[in-house]
């Protein structure tokens, strides 16, 4: 986002089942540090939540559920904090601005969010983005994209690991 591409890296994933994309979730949890952020793109009812809960389950720390009314949902008690932030409900960057996403995105945790391009000039320039995209078969396809160094890192640990 933001126009800063410094690392290129691309992964696809196939999930038939919510299932698979929970444990695609617990896995990419194993490798996530504090200040990782993942951008998380895809239709309603696509599964951004889904590998939500299985991240925050990775990570041991409080169950995850869908954030969109309440649209920044924090999950402590883990490995590391997770702030599973929705933007669906936000009319403009300027609103997005005023939850002070940047505090988390730099801060000890990790964030999850969903509708990254309702804030897009908010996002940090590296992030992992994570499309689901529907199958014809009712399964997911997952594509993994890095946006900088460090997100180019994980994916290919994940790669490696998952």
């Amino acid at each position: 986002m933001n126009g800063r591409t410094t690392a290129e890296y691309e992964t696809v994933r196939v999930s038939p089942d919510p299932l698979t994309t929970v444990a695609l979730g617990r896995c990419l949890a194993g490798l996530l540090e504090p200040g990782d952020v993942l951008l998380l793109r895809g239709p309603l009812g696509s599964g951004k939540t889904t590998l939500a809960q299985g991240i925050a389950e990775g990570l041991g720390a409080a169950p995850a559920t869908s954030p969109t009314f309440v649209l920044i949902q924090e999950y402590p008690g883990g490995r590391l904090p997770v702030y599973h932030i929705d933007l669906y409900r936000v009319e403009s960057e300027v609103e997005a601005w005023t939850l002070g996403l940047t505090d988390y995105f730099y801060g000890d945790g990790v964030c999850l969010v969903e509708w990254p391009e309702r804030g897009a000039a908010l996002m940090p320039g590296d992030a992992a983005v994570i499309e689901i995209e529907f199958l014809d078969d009712e399964g997911r396809r997952l594509t993994f994209r890095a946006t900088g160094p460090r997100s180019a890192e994980l994916l290919r640990r994940f790669d490696e690991q998952c």
